[in-house]
Order: C-alpha cells, then structure tokens, then sequence
C-alpha cells in the first residue's frame, strides 16, 4: 500500500475461467497436461483500482458485468489470474448472507460460529451479541436450527452478524432491502452509521438513486473491465446510457444535429407560436442528449396558465411544461416523459404517458407533436433541473430511447412558506381544543 488511506489496492487484476465445449475433456485435460481443449472467459480485465478510506464507492455494471467476480477476489473467496490485490483492515461483507452459517445449528450458534470466522474471540462475541439479537429480532426463532428459518428470518440474522463485526471495510451487493419495512429501516440506519464513521463502503446495486444518495464516488464495469471511474451524476448518466444499449462507441460515430424549430413546424395555436422555447430559458451546458434518432425533442419550456415564459414557479399553483418532438422515422406510440431531478441527479418526480395511460397514436417522418404536461411542483423551495423523454417499446418488449435530455433545464420553486424535507404534503393543520 502506498498511501496510508488506501484500503483496497488493485493493479492489473485479471480473473480467467475456463470454458470446456464437452465435460469430459476436463477430465482429459487433467489426465493428460498436453491435451488442451478448454477456451478461456475473462471475468475480470486488467483491473486497476486504488479505493481510500471513507470512500463509499458505488460498483455500477449490468448483469455479467463481473462485479460479484471482483467482490469475491476482494473478499478472498476467489483467488486472481494474475495481477495484485491488497486489503488494508477487516471486511464484512454482505455479498452472500450466511455463508458461514451451519444449517445444523441454531441461531445463536451460529452467531459464535460467524464471529470466530470473522476472527473474534469468544469474549468480543459475547459483548456483541445481545446487539446482534436486537438487530436481527427473531424472537423465540434464535434457539431453533437455522435450517428451519423462513428466507427472511435467516437473511435478517446473517445481515445482523455481518454488520457487527466492527469491519474496517463493508461490501453490499444488492441486499439492504432484506425482511420487512421496519428491518429495512434499521438496515439503511445502520448504512448511514458507517458512513459517518467514515468506513470504507463497496456499493452494489441495480438501483441508481441509492448509487446517487449514498455514494461519493462510482465505477462502471463492462466485460470485465472498468469502462468509468469518476464523480457519481457523470458516472449514473453514463450507465443509463448502456442500459439501453447506448454506448460511447455509438455516440461517436453519429452526433446527432437538432434542427432550431422554425415558424412553419409550430402546430399550436398560441401566443408562442414562431418563437424557440428554450432560448427563452436558463439551459444548462452539460445537459446529457442521447437517442438512436429516429425523434428528437427540439423545443422545451415552462408556462404559466397565460401562456408566458416561467423560470421561477410557485409550488402552490399549476404550470405547463411543455415539448415539442419531431419524428425523423415513422413511430407508434411513443412515450413521452418529463422529470423533475435535484442538482445531485436524484430524479425526485415525474411522469410519462406510459404510466398515465394516454395513447399518443401514430406518426410519420416529419411529424411534429407538442406535449403538454399540466401539474403543480409541490417540492421544498430549491432550485432543480427538467429533464426530458422519448421512448418506445420494441416488438421484443426491449426498451428503445428515440431522444433523451437529461437535467435540460433550470428551474427555480419558491413557496409561500416553507417545507419540511423535498415534498410539500400541502398540509391543512386544524386544532381543536377540549375544554375542561
């Protein structure tokens, strides 16, 4: 380890297996050394990582990625190929709950069990147990074999053993929403506790907002090799792009040219008409546009019930929120989508036609329809972005993005007063006094 903060240290890490065509020629390969008949898979691709104390570090990737691969080298469960590894301090890891349990044996032997192989003594179990019980809160359940344990007793004692072992480092892969909603609840406390304590944390997780709420840092892996390792917004926006199949790749080759919208495309009837939307609004500079083409969203902005430009909106009072979207392919029921995200990229609302129900019918190229979303913004007094969406559904079911403009807008809510948390419930307060 070169720096004194660095917890996890990787360089040139490679992790092979190796693939056999029929199952007897493992067999004859380990008979006979010269008889080679295996092609070798690479999870894991000349890996670099240097992870520092405190980071929690969010491991983004889709299925087959080689992120459960990595997390297993880290934890030692599985031994690299080739390169380096080290590890500074204790892991806990939540990859696979209960793998050190005895089906055999009862709960509260598998607390001791779990402990020693943590590296406890007898006298650190003992102290640490009485929280472990609390935490797991399994009732009479803790003196009966383990084998007889629903899925969901037995996943709230293995996340209660794992998470109280004091680790130095902590892995998550996909299960803090283990047991019922009170459970899930001290599980996510027991997550922010960590953090603030400044442990090391490797989060796994299919779900960008909690990448986005709990993380400072995020890589994405792709077949095996880190393809992104940056600032968490930057690092989500870029794997929502490969999730539909959108690759930096693709992007370069074709850069796609919105048309500014002229006089004769407008279609409604209003006192806007002729005029271009967006300039008449703060656009960001780093909006984030990708789409296959085939629709581009060419004009957006915020009105009031008269029809004028808005860049400040009350919280209180209802706006539309317009797009206008030109089809250069002949379309059949686009979705069309609009959402509200806070300046860390957490989308805190939104809407689509999909969900809504509303068909939105068929159109040929050159078509130009504009969307009218009407709606309050009940949000905390803050300044946000407007994103922005066309979709549609493949005759496969696979989800096809025709434009995209993520964060496109600035926008600024203010309130008449002011709001506990980032929802406005619109609460009506009444008392009602009794008398002696």
């Amino acid at each position: 380890m070169e720096h004194k903060d660095t917890m996890i240290k990787i360089e040139h890490l490679y992790k092979n297996y190796k693939m056999y065509g029929r199952k007897k020629d493992r067999l004859l390969e380990t008979i006979l050394p010269a008889y080679q008949k295996h092609s070798e898979f690479s999870a894991i691709k000349d890996l670099n990582l240097d992870i520092k104390k405190g980071e929690v570090l969010g491991i983004l990737g889709k299925n087959g990625a080689g992120k459960s691969t990595l997390l297993k080298m880290i934890t030692g469960v599985v031994a690299p190929s080739s390169g380096t590894l080290e590890v500074k301090g204790k892991i806990s890891s939540l990859l696979e709950l209960g793998t050190a349990f005895n089906m055999e044996l009862t709960g509260e032997e598998n607390i001791y069990q779990h402990g020693q192989v943590m590296g406890l003594t007898r006298e650190e179990i003992e102290k640490r147990k009485p929280d472990i019980i609390e935490f797991a809160d399994i009732g009479e359940h803790l003196d009966q074999p383990v084998k007889t344990y629903s899925s969901g007793m037995f996943a709230r004692l293995a996340f209660a053993c794992a998470i109280h072992v004091d680790p130095d480092i902590l892995i998550v892969d996909e299960v803090l929403s283990v047991g019922d909603m009170a459970f899930q609840l001290k599980c996510f406390k027991k997550f922010e506790q960590f953090k603030k304590e400044g442990k090391t944390i490797l989060f796994v997780t299919h779900n960008v907002a909690d990448v986005i709420r709990n993380c400072n840092r995020a890589i994405i892996i792709s077949s095996g090799s880190k393809i992104f390792d940056g600032d968490v917004k930057t690092g989500v926006d870029k794997y929502k792009k490969m999730i539909v199949g959108i690759e930096e790749e693709e992007e370069s080759k074709e850069k796609i040219i919105i048309p500014q919208v002229s006089e004769n495309e407008t279609k409604n009837g209003n006192k806007n008409d002729g005029q271009v939307w967006k300039e008449k609004f703060v656009q960001n500079p780093d909006m984030l546009t990708y789409g296959n083409g085939k629709a581009e969203i060419i004009d957006y902005g915020i009105f009031d019930q008269k029809g004028d430009f808005q860049t400040t909106v009350n919280n209180e009072e209802e706006y539309i929120v317009k797009m206008k979207v030109k089809f250069n392919e002949w379309t059949d029921e686009p979705i069309f989508a609009m959402s509200v995200k806070d300046f860390k990229g957490l989308e805190l609302a939104g809407c689509n036609t999909k969900v809504y129900k509303v068909l939105t019918g068929t159109y040929q190229k050159g078509d130009i329809v504009t969307v009218e979303f009407r709606q309050t913004f009940p949000l905390a007094p803050e300044k946000y972005t407007l994103s922005f969406g066309c979709t549609q559904f493949k005759t496969n079911g696979e989800l096809e993005v025709l434009d995209r403009k993520y964060d496109a807008l600035f926008i600024e809510i203010i309130a008449y007063r002011g709001c506990l948390g980032v929802i406005d419930l619109k609460s009506k307060i009444e008392l009602i006094k009794l008398e002696n």
